[in-house]
Parts: structure tokens; sequence; C-alpha cells
């Protein structure tokens, strides 16, 4: 099953909303400021925001080609991802989640998540 755009729209929102709950605790061990890009191939759609403290702001429809961090995957990974049914570092080394980002930006991300 194709999850729809606004799903996945809402599973970012979502995702945004736990970053939230968890930047105080995180801050201190992440110092990370950064545009970010989430494709969704199966979808032809992306969104993009800005991870800044732990938190994920300014989220919008669209894509930017020159994000910082760009996460592509298929939207019912997104959502599986975002449930937590889903490792991201399962996922990425089984190819179901394509990260570009810089080595350290990677390491990051993964406190985050």
């Amino acid at each position: 099953m194709v999850a729809s755009v606004d799903e996945c729209r809402q599973a970012l929102r979502d995702l945004a909303a736990r970053l939230d709950r968890n930047a105080e605790a995180v801050r201190e061990r992440v110092d990370l400021d950064r545009t970010l890009a989430c494709r969704i191939t199966d979808l032809d759609t992306a969104f993009h925001g800005r991870l800044v403290d732990g938190r994920l702001v300014d989220l919008a429809d669209g894509d930017d080609p020159k994000a910082k961090i760009a996460m592509s995957t298929a939207s019912d990974d997104l959502l599986a991802l975002v449930r937590g049914e889903l490792d991201v570092t399962r996922a990425v080394a089984s190819r179901r989640v394509s990260i570009k980002a810089n080595p350290f930006d990677l390491m990051k991300l993964r406190k985050l998540l």
C-alpha cells in the first residue's frame, strides 16, 4: 500500500513534535543546524525544513535541492520510520532509505532518531 502525500506530511509533523519533546535532552549532545530535504520516491514529492538544536522547524512542501541533508525513501517506509517500526540504520543498510549528508552530520542525526 502506498501512503498519501497528506499522510507523509503528517508523519513529518509527528516527527517534528517528537523531536521537540526530546530537544532539551539532546541539545547538549547534538549541535546541528542544517537544511533538510525529504524526498518521497513513490509519490514524486518532497518536503523540506531545517534541523536546529534537535528540532525540525520550518517544515514545508517542496524540495530543497541545496539541502545539506537529503533523505529519500518510499512513503510507507517514511511512515514506518516515524512510527518506530523501521530502524533507520537497518533501513539505510537495506537501501530502503537513502541519506546523503556529511559523515559528521550522519552521526549527529543518529543521536536524534
